[in-house]
């Protein structure tokens, strides 16, 4: 290993989160300036390619593997959507971990199980590297917009670097550093996403309801939007639900991936966790049928069939 100190910043993972954050990145940082090439890596190679095509006037390299991108960049983001795709690329012969030197700031955004990330950050730490778990809470358009919220815990250097400071705020609107353990990041990630899919699971009944008993469903959402319980994400999903418009911004199976986390994670507190107990087993039907890769609102979907056979 040279005495050289690495240029460029790394990004591994371009999926419908990936590739909103890595284009944020480019045009709101230094990331791809002849100075700072961005460097990436994809599992389906041609995502890459299009991200260089999407942005030609940037310096973006494309590398052959995980450990590529690690061993030419100090900072690093990674967001792949499962724990087995995680682990795979983390751990291959050529991966992620494989590539981690001295001055590396590994920052991993998935949504994982707290296990997960642990064992990451310790395997980083023994490299000599640093880590830092930046669960995001948001899906394609927050990612796309910058304005995602990251949940970060781990090393606090990596949170306080300049680099890392105006990468996370071009990318999201907030960054909550919430302790050193790893752990905490996740712990908040899967609070917050199992709250969001209960949610999604009230607010289907209840549009399931209005329309059981006669309520024009339309209406249905302007009332609700005007009172206590407003929600941005009923005000955003409604109006799909209705119209069975179920175009995947945050894909069901992954919606309720979080969610069975939240639950094992609540098992393992002794957390009351009954309601949400319902919702995920509600999920954990849909994922089962065809709906895994549509939107999380597809859920919906499945409370209608359960009103329409009980209605017949």
């Amino acid at each position: 290993e040279s005495g050289t100190i690495p240029s460029g910043v790394g990004f591994i993972g371009l999926g419908i989160m990936g590739r909103g954050m890595v284009a944020r990145l480019l045009t709101e940082t230094s990331a791809g300036s002849p100075n700072v090439p961005l460097i990436c890596w994809n599992r389906t190679a041609s995502k890459c390619q299009d991200l260089v095509d999407a942005h030609s006037d940037k310096n973006i390299v494309i590398a052959s593997s995980p450990a590529e991108v690690v061993s030419q960049c100090c900072v690093v983001y990674s967001i792949l959507s499962t724990p087995e795709a995680s682990l795979s690329v983390f751990e291959a012969t050529d991966g992620t971990l494989s590539g981690v030197h001295k001055y590396s700031a590994i920052i991993d955004c998935a949504t994982l199980a707290e296990s997960d990330m642990t064992r990451m950050a310790e395997q980083v730490k023994t490299r000599g590297g640093r880590f830092m778990e930046a669960p995001v809470s948001g899906s394609k358009g927050p990612a796309e917009s910058g304005t995602l919220i990251f949940l970060c815990a781990g090393d606090r250097t990596v949170f306080e670097e300049v680099a890392v400071t105006a990468g996370l705020s071009a990318m999201g609107k907030a960054s909550h550093f919430l302790n050193e353990a790893v752990g905490h990041g996740t712990r908040a990630k899967l609070v917050v996403n199992s709250l969001m899919g209960t949610m999604m699971a009230a607010y289907s009944e209840g549009l399931a309801l209005s329309e059981a008993v006669g309520l024009p469903a339309e209406k249905m959402v302007e009332i609700i939007g005007q009172g206590a319980v407003a929600s941005p994400l009923y005000a955003l999903k409604g109006p799909k639900m209705i119209a069975g418009n179920h175009a995947p911004n945050f894909p069901l199976k992954h919606a309720h991936k979080d969610m069975a986390l939240a639950k094992d994670m609540a098992a393992g507190a002794g957390a009351e966790y009954s309601v949400m107990n319902s919702a995920e087993a509600l999920f954990r039907s849909a994922r089962g049928g065809t709906l895994a890769n549509e939107d999380f609102s597809a859920v919906h979907e499945v409370v209608k069939a359960v009103h329409e056979v009980a209605s017949k």
